[in-house]
């Protein structure tokens, strides 16, 4: 025991690579189109040139390297005055070229950073590099079923074999390269939430799509010691820690997990005296373990030269022509200031560009704050619970500014019009009025409310004697029962008042 108390505490070092999918009409190198239908055959999509066949030249998409800026502007990154394309050398069955058309010494972007929060404390990651590049094809690991049945998608270790797709060969992507600067997959998640959201804002990133969002982690342990209070590592510490890379991970929850039990098996490793093989590794999300895939290369394994095909790029000029949006931070801050809202509802209103659209077309007709309550807590937990997004009502932003209306003028109690209306709504598709009309949610007027209290003290004596003696919850009984004789269509705050009047004379 006294052996294990001697230990060296480890820490993980993480540094990511996120490959983004940008949301262009066609592919960066080619005119196909990179919307696919839902029922699209594979192979379908693809043209000489994302085939790689011989001949076939590239062209380059200025939608893709326009998007590719704004990533940049909102990373605050430097935008150089040339960047150049290379060639990276590797075989692998989706890569119809048996190369990547990518960027090397030359990047787009480069040193960038970003600021997230993660429990309660706000943290900022260095950005290495942000590049463009092409997107490989996708591979499908298949297994045979029986006669009657077709081929079943499975995991690559089960698998019997795999077919190729080459519909995505040729999508944008931007790879986004960190500095080895996390201390815990717990803060890996943040950050990609974080990166996600910015992205949205900059509507270059479609997170719905297949695959749009992809993660590489590389992951060592270095002693606690060698640690410095700022939480940087000094770079002959990590290059002597063996790392590992691991693979394809497609989810801020997988990279968290991925990353928790890489660093789990290495410390494990470690301890027990054995060396961590510097190796890139696959994420199994079905089991939630790594395991190896081959030894893990080096950039001169890949060959970098230069592609003679694309000319040298010419974008400094373009970070002060490209305009980006309203970010996440700075549209928080301005929730707060111009409508008074506090810090859980500013955020909440502000974590999709889309959720905060409709705030503020609703904030437009409506006190602010009530405004917040309806879409931060009581749209969006209806829409929560039936696994449903915000997009799938922005259609209806009419029928739901009436909903609030109703509410605000008192023809509907926010009961009935949380409860009822708003639940029919979404799952039979009904305008508010039709479902106030069709379930009789009309608020009850004054003589209705009164008849009902009076109905309710004759029969319930028991009550008001608790009521007379001072017990708090004979009053909530009491109107209760109010509620339950009008079918929820008085006001629970009048219902109170007339209460206490008819029980004090």
């Amino acid at each position: 025991m006294a052996r294990a108390a001697e230990r060296a505490e480890l820490v993980p070092v993480i540094g990511l690579e996120v490959h983004v999918q940008l949301e262009t009409d066609t592919k960066i190198f080619c005119g196909c189109s990179t919307d696919p239908a839902e029922d699209e055959e594979p192979n379908t999509r693809v043209c000489p040139t994302c085939l790689g066949l011989p001949g076939a030249l590239p062209v380059l998409n200025e939608a893709a390297v326009e998007a590719a800026v704004k990533v940049g502007k909102a990373l605050d990154a430097d935008i150089p005055e040339e960047t150049r394309f290379h060639r990276k050398n590797y075989y692998y069955p989706d890569l119809p070229k048996n190369f990547q058309i990518t960027q090397y010494d030359a990047p787009l972007c480069a040193d960038g950073e970003l600021e997230f929060s993660h429990e309660g404390t706000r943290r900022t990651v260095n950005v290495r590099r942000a590049h463009l590049e092409e997107d490989p094809g996708s591979l499908r690991h298949v297994r045979d079923g029986p006669a009657d049945l077709d081929v079943r998608t499975t995991s690559v270790d089960r698998a019997d074999y795999s077919l190729v797709d080459y519909n995505r060969a040729g999508t944008p992507l931007m790879e986004v390269v960190t500095e080895p600067d996390f201390r815990h997959p717990k803060e890996v998640r943040a950050f990609l939430e974080k990166l996600e959201e910015v992205l949205e804002y900059l509507g270059v990133f479609d997170a719905s799509r297949d695959g749009s969002l992809r993660i590489d982690a590389n992951l060592s342990m270095v002693e606690a010691s060698e640690v410095a209070d700022d939480g940087s590592i000094a770079d002959e510490v990590l290059e002597s820690a063996n790392r590992t890379e691991v693979k394809n991970i497609s989810s801020h929850k997988g990279a968290e997990k991925a990353l928790g039990y890489e660093r789990n098996r290495q410390e494990n490793l470690l301890r027990r005296g054995k060396a961590v093989e510097q190796e890139t590794r696959h994420f199994n999300e079905t089991h939630g373990n790594t395991v190896s895939m081959r030894s893990k290369e080096e950039e001169k394994d890949y060959r970098y030269f230069g592609e003679a095909d694309l000319p040298a790029l010419q974008v400094s000029d373009w970070k002060q022509r490209i305009a980006i949006p309203e970010l996440p931070d700075a549209r928080r801050e301005r929730f707060s200031e111009e409508y008074g809202l506090d810090d859980e509802a500013a955020s909440k209103l502000t974590s999709r560009k889309a959720v905060a659209d409709f705030y503020e077309d609703v904030a437009e007709q409506f006190d602010p704050d009530l405004a917040a309550a309806w879409v931060a807590d009581t749209l969006l937990g209806e829409l929560n619970y039936r696994d449903m997004a915000i997009e799938d009502v922005t259609h209806r932003l009419d029928e739901f500014t009436r909903l609030v209306e109703l509410v605000a003028t008192d023809e509907v109690t926010t009961k009935n019009a949380e409860e009822v209306v708003l639940r029919t709504m979404l799952d039979e598709g009904l305008g508010p009025d039709e479902v106030v009309e069709r379930e009789g949610l009309g608020t009850a007027d004054d003589d209705e409310v009164a008849t009902a209290v009076a109905e309710a003290i004759d029969e319930n004596p028991d009550a008001v004697d608790d009521y007379h003696s001072g017990e708090g919850g004979a009053i909530n009984f009491l109107v209760g029962q109010v509620m339950q004789k009008t079918g929820g269509s008085a006001a629970p705050d009048d219902v109170n008042a007339m209460l206490r009047e008819r029980l004090d004379e």
